[in-house]
């Protein structure tokens, strides 16, 4: 079989998981290709027809994890949970979807920083599907506390209200051991520092482009670890081919050919 692999949503011109898709072909032994394809949130039906007539498997981005959950005849655990899907699948005539971001997302902090997160106190910055992923995997790997902060608080709350642990809200005077920035570059105010971090705060901002983000950058400048997207993304991707294929795919080979 010569599998047909691509990456869809908007904007995906600058995206690297072709890339990864055909180092983990390589990986695993097998053949194909993998292409961009620009669709926006309004285009779900597309994405729908595609699969199966173009794609065996794809890589869905922003804004259509959640539209394209809805595709879907299963979801994984994780994607059921949070109802979003990064990953598509046609398998035996049906669409299967999963979400590996937030698995992805542990694997690359224990890989890049050596970072346990059980019992940590933390605060995720956004509300949309990634957001989603990487809460719940943080959940259901042993935080402490969760505070989620975003611009729409009906998006916030939907996030919260599904963990004990997740809050609306930091505490005064609440150290933060974890940050962890999932807002788009496009809709980010001037950054600050937030309340709470001291110099042993990891600081992660999963946007890979640019690499040093001005987010970034100013919490490097304040002492503290932090790392962009890029581990995220090849883990994540590791988990998800894994799903794809039933082969184990190393992360750490992934992310050899992005860095």
């Amino acid at each position: 079989m010569r599998w047909r692999l691509g990456v869809v949503g908007s904007p995906i011109e600058h995206s690297l998981s072709p890339v990864l898709h055909e180092a983990g072909l390589d990986l695993a032994g097998l053949e194909g290709s993998s292409a961009r394809v620009e669709l926006k949130s309004d285009q779900v039906v597309v994405l729908g027809e595609l699969m199966g007539a173009s794609f065996d498997a794809v890589s869905v981005t922003m804004p259509l994890k959640e539209g394209a959950a809805r595709l879907c005849a299963s979801l994984d655990d994780v994607a059921t949970r949070v109802g979003v899907v990064n990953s598509l699948l046609v398998r035996n005539g049906e669409l299967l979807g999963a979400c590996t971001d937030g698995p992805g997302f542990i694997d690359a902090l224990g890989a890049e920083l050596s970072y346990d997160v059980a019992n940590k106190r933390v605060v995720v910055l956004g509300a949309g599907g990634a957001a989603r992923g990487i809460v719940d995997a943080l959940v259901h790997s042993g935080v402490q506390s969760i505070v989620v902060e975003g611009r729409t608080t009906s998006r916030v709350h939907e996030i919260v209200e599904r963990y004990d642990v997740a809050r609306a809200t930091l505490a005064a005077g609440t150290s933060v051991d974890l940050i962890v920035n999932t807002v788009p570059i496009g809709g980010r105010l001037e950054p600050s520092l937030h309340e709470g971090v001291h110099d042993e705060t990891v600081a992660i901002d999963i946007t890979y482009e640019p690499r040093m983000s001005k987010w970034r950058a100013l919490y490097d400048a304040r002492g503290c670890p932090t790392a962009n997207g890029l581990g995220m993304l090849a883990y994540q991707a590791a988990r998800q081919m894994k799903w794809w294929w039933d082969t184990p795919i190393d992360g750490a080979k992934l992310m050899e050919v992005i860095q």
